[in-house]
């Protein structure tokens, strides 16, 4: 099949995109519709003595001016978070309130203090200068472990001592015996430095309300709506969430930043039903410095046992997590459960124990970056593995061999329970090795130092889960003219579902891959859904289409059968057409269609659809190994990566086009993380000093060469129908530790925390 499954199909939406024709938030300009802007506080911690909005109101287009007291005077709640974690003494986390707009006190620069709302955004704008707030500056922390320590200035009295939390995963005793009976204990001290999430389309929100019934409609850049819909209709405002309906059309990248229930969402709903007509709120690039939850940002020591052969026996991770000043909806699952859920790799550790502190700063709150967890587990496992390899003087390819999974202990049940069903560890690591020449390493490391470079090489492994919630729904509707229509509950921000999705169903079907439409990203378009992120979208989408699919069929076999005067059991779907079987009398979809809305057949029999809600049976695991080289200037400190190797095990490919550009994406954005991007606070205020691209460095075209992308299709899971895996995060995943691996064995160095910046790697060149 020319469109269907493994095929590289071009992406049908790129169509659009390309000429314009795409239909985002900002596009989007109702009949009276009012503009937002919010009036952000100056300073990082501070008490807000007073806030005087009298001439903004008064200011010309405004219609009105909300501020903090505001919101719990209409009875409205604060903003939630999505996920409660217990400490390890079994008390809840700790969750102070996080209002819209300060009340009484702020907590980081750029918190919101007022909400203007006016005819245009220019006139929103131009009221700010007229809003006098007065505020008390207090004492500001950044750094996690710092807010931990005695005498740090206390952000919350409900977090005592600035902990969120306390939480663990794993049995520690036997770690412990582990690590006190081992031959060799490998030890690291290492960061995961901040990232600013930077889609190409910046958060917005426009939202419309119908004082007749009582119901919202919110549109906006944003990732999961069904989510949205839940916590902001039953844990803000209070209302039924059939009153709330939540649409994302067009949405120009997320990677976790836009899966956060945000200030500005409930803040334009409340403008909507308080003046009874839209109201729109877009973020520019500045303000989502401010504002847009940020990733990473944790300290971690981390503890690998080895016995007298060699073989891992016991792993302990400590970790301090920066949830900056307030929990982001999925903040505090990010550090923990998601970490611990690839905690240990494709590796056959028999005891692992983990245990992390939750910290606020005076900094933006922390959520989900793309991986989310995942590539802080990959990172700090792969690091100490090359650490534990210097140590004892050997060669770290082959520590990992003799410590990866074996495929006779497949499926395995890890140390911290999740149940790792498929995978060709060792073999996968062997083709990358051989697809990176890497026997050609020293000849070209020679070259590099005949041209005054150096060169260095490394490798990571990786082990990914398909997280999220783990049910999905997929519908297919026929109309009378063959035209099909397929609604999903999962959502594409840049994925190419609208592609993939439709390639599965031109597989199943037949039907002509052109006359498939797509609808997804709205709760009036299916009874549930829960968006992207964890890479689970082909795993439970696809299976649940693949359901739809078969109920579609069923009913076309019963109108065939009419069509064809024989019986529903005699009919077999075959190339696109429905046949006797045994004959060669036959119809198309066309026909079936055609017949499925007859005018005689009663409302109730009308029609052709199909639907289906899809469980998984487990989490998915996609795997990987990739190996980069870089060349050193040492007299400028740049790193160039010159030569970058991925081999991913993704269960089935549906399209390996698409597939291949969510690899680049993510070595790009892993790349980003291990060379260049640095969120950098003021010590002393606590002001982004980062807060703009002309401080912070984003990963452009030229700083990554051609890669070669293979894939390993051996070993597909039994999660799934299709044997698919999830391929979301990959790059994002490996490309730290390969880079800031090779790096090392560059330098020569034990380890240099990222950003590998040219300042830091000139340094480190020179022995200093």
């Amino acid at each position: 099949m020319k469109f269907g499954i493994g095929q590289a199909v071009t992406r049908v939406e790129d169509r659009r995109f390309t000429t314009g024709l795409g239909n985002y938030l900002d596009d989007a300009a109702p009949e009276g519709c009012l503009h937002g802007f919010v009036v952000r506080a100056p300073v990082a911690h501070a008490r807000l003595r007073s806030i005087d909005v009298g001439a903004a109101r008064a200011a010309p287009g405004v219609r009105a001016v909300y501020v903090g007291q505001d919101w719990p005077d209409a009875g409205l709640k604060p903003i939630p978070i999505r996920a409660a974690l217990e400490n390890v003494d079994g008390t809840p986390l700790a969750v102070p309130p996080r209002w819209p707009l300060a009340i009484g006190r702020v907590r980081h620069a750029g918190e919101g203090v007022a909400f203007i709302v006016a005819e245009s955004r220019r006139a929103a704008e131009d009221a700010t200068d007229l809003v006098e707030a007065d505020y008390d500056e207090l004492d500001v922390v950044t750094d996690s472990v710092a807010a931990l320590g005695d005498g740090a200035p206390l952000l919350h009295e409900e977090a005592r001592g600035n902990r969120a939390f306390h939480w663990s995963k794993g049995e520690r005793a036997p770690v412990e015996k582990a690590l006190a009976e081992a031959a060799h204990v490998a030890e690291l001290r290492l960061v995961n430095n901040r990232i600013v999430i930077n889609p190409m389309e910046p958060r917005g929100a426009l939202c419309l309300y119908d004082a007749d019934s009582g119901a919202f409609t919110l549109s906006g850049s944003i990732q999961n709506v069904f989510m949205f819909r839940t916590l902001l209709a039953e844990q803000i405002f209070g209302i039924d969430p059939a009153k709330l309906r939540v649409v994302a059309y067009d949405v120009g990248g997320g990677f976790g930043g836009k899966n956060q229930i945000q200030p500005e969402h409930a803040l334009v709903m409340h403008a909507a039903r308080d003046l009874a007509a839209p109201v729109k709120w877009v973020s520019d690039r500045a303000e989502g410095f401010l504002t847009d939850g940020q990733g990473r940002d944790q300290q971690t020591r981390v503890r690998l046992a080895l016995d007298k052969d060699h073989r891992f026996t016991g792993l302990y991770v400590e970790t301090t997590a920066n949830l900056g000043a307030y929990l982001s909806t999925n903040g505090p699952v990010v550090p923990t459960g998601a970490t611990a859920s690839v905690l240990g790799g494709a590796y056959d550790i028999p005891s692992v124990y983990t245990e992390v502190r939750g910290a606020f700063t005076n900094t933006v709150p922390t959520d989900a970056y793309r991986g989310a967890g995942r590539p802080e587990a990959c990172y700090l496992l792969e690091r100490v593995v090359e650490i534990a390899a210097a140590d004892l003087g050997v060669d770290s390819i082959e520590l990992r061999r003799r410590n990866l999974i074996r495929p006779e202990k497949l499926p395995y049940r890890a140390s911290l329970g999740h149940l790792i069903d498929s995978g060709g560890f060792e073999d996968l690591m062997d083709r990358a090795i051989a697809n990176a020449d890497w026997d050609g390493f020293e000849a070209r490391k020679a070259q590099s130092a005949a041209r005054g470079r150096i060169r260095g090489r490394g490798l990571a492994c990786y082990l990914e889960a398909t997280l999220g919630v783990p049910n999905e729904y997929a519908r297919i509707d026929f109309d009378a003219d063959g035209g099909v229509t397929l609604s999903v509950g999962t959502q594409s921000n840049g994925q190419s579902h609208e592609t993939t999705f439709a390639q599965i169903v031109h597989e199943k079907l037949g039907v002509d891959f052109h006359r498939i439409r797509f609808r997804q990203s709205d709760t009036a378009a299916t009874p549930l859904g829960n968006g992207h992120g964890g890479s689970r979208s082909l795993q439970l989408a696809g299976s649940a289409i693949l359901g739809a699919s078969d109920k579609v069929i069923e009913k076309a076999k019963a109108l065939a059968g009419e069509l064809l005067e024989a019986a529903a059991a005699d009919i077999e779907l075959r190339d696109g057409a429905f046949r006797v079987v045994g004959t060669d009398r036959s119809v198309g979809w066309d026909a079936v269609a055609e017949a499925a809305f007859a005018a005689g057949r009663s409302e109730s029999d009308r029609g052709l659809s199909g639907d289906d809600e899809y469980t998984r049976a487990g989490n998915a695991y996609p795997n990987g190994c990739h190996i980069a080289e870089v060349e050193i200037d040492p007299e400028t400190g740049l790193i160039d990566v010159v030569d970058y190797t991925a081999v991913d095990d993704f269960g089935r490919i549906v399209n390996p086009l698409v597939v291949r550009g969510q690899v680049m994406g993510g070595i790009v954005q892993g790349l980003g993380q291990a060379v260049l991007e640095h969120t950098v606070y003021d010590t002393e205020t606590a002001q982004l000093v980062s807060g703009t691209f002309m401080d912070y460095a984003m990963p452009r075209a030229d700083h990554l060469p051609a890669t070669r992308i293979d894939f390993y299709e051996d070993a597909p899971t039994e999660t799934s129908p299709m044997g698919v895996k999830g391929c979301g995060e990959a790059g994002t995943i490996a490309g730290s530790p390969a880079i800031v691996s090779a790096v090392c064995n560059a330098l020569g160095l034990r380890h240099i925390d990222m950003p590998l910046t040219p300042e830091k790697v000139w340094a480190a060149a020179r022995g200093r």
